[in-house]
């Protein structure tokens, strides 16, 4: 990759890279991150604050050996470039990585870092599934074979469960005060999911050790909000046209970007309040905000967005009948399940929204939020559901886009053409789904996806009505029958 110093056009580091010294190693250091926390702290170090922070990205999946190589070949550099609706662009080659661990390469090089006094913050971006949650309990799963294989006597680590947990305990034998644990997954009280999971694996594992987790180690809770999608040729293409820069995994976003970190930190942060983050006492107002009006809308968009032949979430954000279901859902169901969010003008937010999801620059597509419903909808959509339905509020569009999810997790489109269900649950799900001739309600009857929903009559009416329309005139009629409804 070439130097920021050689490309003129391309602003970068400021600031000597080889001073920095690593205060936080991130787990699961994809796209996301590299759009969001590492461009925050990019900003703090050319500024000249927190050059003691500097990130270790940690990969433990398969598929995290091509973001070792990429990044490793061009000295933890990469290219981020921010795509503006109006189609101008505005790139930075952000420094703030330094390091890269491969975990199944050397999981002790991992450990000794994790039990470095010098690391101080362990962020997690992992997906919302990475949390090994049994869907049906809410617990921990300890039966997930990954686990099992973790919780073997003397067994090497290798999830990022039993790296955390064994370098937490190494810092407690060694009298070294313990990091911070910070998820930044989008998640409800993603801090807390954190500590309840890491801390039922310690005390599977170590007995003791929990305890001493759950009184000496903080887990913020926070809230991040930036559309990032999957990087593509196209996007390596433009990066090396537009700016002669050869970068393996060049990062594109779009210009808008939220933090909400609650101030809760074992050994100190850094000053991240004065690039623009909120730094805040309570997380939960933002997040339910961000949840169920951008996170569940984005599945709105995704499932009818598909079925009615787009490809692309801004496609689908600009169809008339996309828009107002959007509109109508964020301010008839969801908005009334949401306390005041302070410093936040919740109509501007959901202007906005519609403005952000139909930027054509981004190209994000409905395939990749499409991706892991089983994971998402249950945490984004289904609270609001449950919500309005002890609060006689109204159901229907939300019953609607899970109607949607159902049709769409056949694997089939309008066209007879095959759809790829990316879902952990897909082996399970599309089965499912595919028995609506002979069980209308066989999808939602899942209780380990959707608890007991399908026996409130109030849901299940307005999804039958979806599904049926679905199946028999295609999404624009269901679009059209669930908005008039």
């Amino acid at each position: 990759m070439a130097s920021p110093a050689e490309q003129t056009t391309v602003p970068g580091p400021s600031y000597d890279r080889s001073t920095l010294t690593t205060g936080i190693v991130h787990f699961g250091l994809g796209n996301f991150h590299r759009a969001h926390q590492a461009m925050f702290l990019d900003r703090l170090m050319s500024e000249g604050e927190a050059h003691e922070w500097a990130i270790c990205g940690v990969g433990v999946m398969p598929v995290d050996e091509r973001m070792r190589d990429a990044l490793t070949s061009q000295n933890f550099l990469y290219t981020l470039v921010l795509k503006h609706p109006d189609g101008s662009l505005e790139p930075r080659v952000i420094g703030s990585i330094h390091e890269y661990l491969y975990a199944p390469d050397d999981p002790e090089k991992v450990l000794q870092k994790l039990a470095d006094p010098a690391t101080k913050i362990v962020e997690l971006t992992v997906t919302e599934g990475g949390y090994n949650i049994d869907r049906a309990t809410g617990e921990f799963d300890l039966s997930s074979p990954a686990i099992v294989a973790d919780l073997a006597t003397d067994a090497v680590p290798a999830t990022v469960f039993g790296l955390v947990v064994e370098g937490l305990r190494r810092r407690r034998v060694a009298g070294i005060p313990p990091f911070t644990v910070m998820s930044c997954d989008n998640i409800q009280g993603n801090g807390d999911t954190a500590r309840a999971t890491f801390t039922a694996y310690a005390r599977a594992k170590h007995g003791e050790l929990a305890d001493w987790i759950e009184s000496q180690v903080s887990f913020p809770n926070s809230m991040v909000d930036r559309i990032t999608p999957v990087t593509t040729d196209a996007d390596r293409a433009l990066v090396a046209e537009q700016y002669g820069i050869d970068d393996a995994w060049p990062v594109m976003a779009e210009p808008f970007v939220q933090w909400v970190l609650e101030d809760d930190f074992t050994l100190g942060r850094p000053p991240y309040e004065k690039v623009g983050v909120q730094v805040v006492d309570d997380v939960e107002p933002y997040e339910l905000m961000k949840l169920r009006l951008l996170n569940a809308s984005h599945q709105t968009l995704a499932y009818f967005g598909y079925l009615s032949g787009h490809r692309y979430a801004h496609e689908a954000a600009t169809d008339p009948l996309m828009v107002e279901i959007v509109k109508r859902y964020m301010d008839e169901e969801a908005t009334p399940t949401l306390a005041p969010v302070p410093g936040i003008d919740l109509d501007a937010y959901k202007a906005e929204l519609l403005v952000r999801f139909a930027n054509p620059a981004i190209r994000d597509t409905l395939a990749r939020l499409a991706q892991d419903a089983s994971d998402r909808i249950p945490k984004w959509l289904v609270p609001v559901i449950r919500w309005n339905l002890a609060h006689d509020g109204r159901v229907g569009l939300s019953a609607a886009v899970v109607a949607s999810w159902a049709r769409y997790a056949e694997g089939v489109d309008e066209d007879g053409a095959p759809i790829e269900v990316s879902d952990n649950l897909a082996s399970t799900l599309v089965p499912i789904a595919r028995t609506y001739e002979e069980d209308h309600a066989g999808f939602v009857r899942n209780e380990q996806v959707f608890g007991d929903l399908a026996q409130h009559d109030g849901f299940l009416r307005p999804y039958l009505e979806t599904l049926a329309t679905l199946h028999g005139d295609g999404a624009q009629a269901a679009l059209r029958e669930a908005l008039a409804r």
